[in-house]
């Protein structure tokens, strides 16, 4: 496919040109229909391929793919393309089973995050977007009233109920790290094929992700999040995760899996040792942290003083403003639980996680405070900008970046999908059996 071939990310628009031209090179097997809109009146499209046998909506199971649910992560695009090719070339999952993409379900959000290639995290942060948590697809439900939900949380909520699916899949990325996969339920035997995907691709590993400490583990990078009423150590998010979309799949006995790919891969997430010293090293970060944002703040509040970004009045920059607020606001209570609730073990690649999470918390808010500062030429958009450069660089140099190529990243989350489905399957039966 052109897009992998040249190394990018697709655009939606670029996302719904290959999809239609797939459905129409295969009439009696691909469909591509618009499930909604988005809140500026984008298509939310999905692409289907029927089962071996019969039209998918007629089968006994159902798979749901849900890409750019995050809008700085774009990979899933791509992934949901190269998947439903693969898929329509092997009869083996579609046996039974309908397969649906939706392709994009923030195309507003992706819009508003240029990223075709960056070259560099530099390049990455300049025209970086992330929404604030009520405004992203599936943590919406966890933040708002049902009555306050956006059309495109309706819009996959309603999807779900229709194709009631066995196995939903989130695809997500990360900017710097390595790949692991979180589970609303456990898939027995997923561990295999995916640390040996990761292996010959050269992807790290995420043995002790941040997102996920404190969670059951039945193998390295792959996490089951815990049950209603059980702690969860270091879910560090004012979202209740079982209140997003991945849980909706539960109600027709559905399990959703997040399949997580780096941009850039570092081994340091990789590392099993013991830590020498946890609780003294999330002391400092916790600092490091509070400090960093600080200064994103100072530049923030600055800004309501003097011509600039003073309120939520300009529309080019409200989405950006929102995010910036949303992301300042949380950065208190992140420090206050490092050091509150800091473990006394903790291996190497647990703490580097939690080093990388608080470095990208500050550096998102600079860099979208500092595409509003340039867009109007504020005076403090040179000192933000020299700010934003020196993170991204040691941001970089301290874990060893090293780019993974847009092919690799959609092999990865590819393989990773089809072993989830093939395992999920392969338990049903063993369940039957017994």
């Amino acid at each position: 496919m052109t897009l992998l071939r040249d190394m990018r990310y697709p655009t939606p628009l670029e996302l719904g040109l290959a999809a239609r031209a797939l459905a129409d090179e295969h009439p009696g097997e691909v469909r591509l229909r618009q499930a909604g809109t988005s809140r500026a009146g984008q298509p939310l499209w999905v692409l289907s391929v029927a089962a071996t046998g019969g039209a998918a909506r007629g089968t006994d199971r159902n798979v749901l793919v849900v890409a750019g649910a995050h809008a700085n992560e774009p990979v899933g695009g791509a992934t949901a393309l190269s998947l439903a090719r693969r898929v329509l070339d092997d009869p083996a999952p579609r046996a039974g089973c309908g397969w649906h993409f939706l392709l994009c379900a923030d195309p507003d959000g992706a819009d508003l995050h240029r990223t075709p290639h960056p070259y560099s995290l530099l390049d990455y942060h300049r025209n970086f977007f992330r929404p604030p948590g009520p405004e992203q697809p599936e943590w919406a439900p966890s933040l708002l009233p049902p009555d306050r939900l956006p059309p495109e949380t309706l819009a996959l909520l309603a999807l779900i109920d229709e194709l009631r699916p066995v196995l939903q899949v989130s695809l997500h990325a990360t900017d710097l790290g390595g790949s692991w996969v979180q589970l609303t339920r456990d898939v027995p035997g997923l561990a295999e094929p995916f640390a040996e995907s990761a292996a010959e691709l050269r992807i790290p590993v995420e043995n002790g992700a941040s997102d996920a400490a404190g969670w059951p583990s039945p193998g390295p990078g792959i996490f089951v999040i815990p049950q209603p009423g059980s702690e969860a150590a270091g879910a560090f998010h004012p979202e209740d995760t079982r209140l997003s979309t991945w849980y909706h799949a539960h109600r027709y006995a559905g399990t959703t899996a997040i399949v997580e790919v780096p941009m850039w891969a570092s081994d340091l997430v990789d590392d099993p040792a013991p830590h020498p010293d946890p609780r003294g090293a999330l002391r400092m970060l916790a600092e490091r942290l509070v400090t960093d944002a600080a200064l994103v703040a100072t530049v923030r509040k600055d800004g309501d003083a003097r011509p600039g970004p003073s309120s939520y009045e300009d529309p080019a920059a409200a989405p950006l403003l929102r995010a910036v607020d949303w992301t300042l606001a949380l950065i208190p209570r992140i420090a206050a639980e490092w050091t509150a609730g800091a473990p006394a073990e903790a291996t190497a690649a647990y703490i580097a996680s939690i080093d990388a999470f608080g470095r990208r918390l500050s550096l998102r808010a600079a860099a979208m405070l500092l595409r509003v500062l340039r867009a109007q030429g504020h005076p403090a958009a040179p000192g933000l900008d020299r700010l934003v450069t020196g993170w991204c660089e040691d941001f970089a140099a301290c874990f060893g970046a090293r780019w993974v190529p847009v092919a690799t990243q959609v092999e990865h989350q590819s393989r990773t999908v089809l072993a989830a489905y093939d395992r999920l399957v392969a338990a049903g039966r063993d369940q039957r059996a017994g």
